[in-house]
């Protein structure tokens, strides 16, 4: 009965490490889901850590397939045998089930770019000399779904034309209409999603 609840205690320490592990990339989905921009960076403060998660997830996990695959010792006291049928969650297949959710959390961030909207170019510029382009400087920014949250939300401006948004280098350059957004709109619609523009050059073409 001990080693029953040795496990589930595993397994859900497993399950929590591993969500946690990618909150930081899952938080900038939810929130284009939700359409509620400014939560996209509550979790960020986690992303130092992701590394350590990872690891503490595969630690867990691993002693948990230890302990399931381990062979039983006999009970040399009792002569009875013990028929009861495991349950749901003691079976080597929900182990294997939350064994891949983990693994699928695990590696959000490396697919989660999929399910973010491609962002389009929204206006026709009758006049080139209208398109000015602007450097700002973002912090907060840990991964590509920062990336894709960031350029969703500046994509909304009526003058949007591009963006390139990097979090390796925290810099975001954008293209837009001078005649129909500005600097500090753009500027505004980053920091609404709780990423902060801690710079901004704006460079005209």
């Amino acid at each position: 009965m001990n080693t029953n609840k040795t496990s589930k205690g595993l397994i859900g320490a497993g399950l929590l490490s591993a969500i946690a592990a990618s909150l930081c990339c899952i938080t900038p989905l939810l929130a284009l889901i939700a359409g509620s921009a400014g939560f996209a960076s509550a979790f960020a403060w986690l992303e130092p850590a992701r590394p350590y998660l990872i690891g503490v997830t595969i630690l867990v996990i691993g002693f948990a397939w230890y302990q399931k695959l381990k062979p039983k010792k006999a009970d040399v006291e009792c002569n009875c045998e013990n028929d009861e049928k495991p349950s749901l969650l003691q079976t080597k297949t929900f182990l294997g089930i939350v064994t891949a959710f983990a693994f699928v959390m695990i590696a959000f961030p490396y697919y989660s770019h999929v399910f973010f909207p491609k962002t389009e170019p929204k206006v026709i510029v009758v006049q080139a000399n209208n398109i000015v382009q602007a450097n700002f400087d973002v912090s907060g920014m840990t991964c590509v779904d920062c990336e894709q949250e960031v350029e969703h939300e500046i994509s909304q401006l009526p003058g949007f034309v591009s963006a390139k948004i990097s979090y390796e280098t925290g810099k975001a350059t954008v293209e837009f209409d001078k005649s129909k957004t500005s600097l500090q709109q753009v500027a505004g619609a980053i920091n609404k999603t709780g990423y902060k523009v801690v710079n901004k050059e704006l460079i005209k073409k």
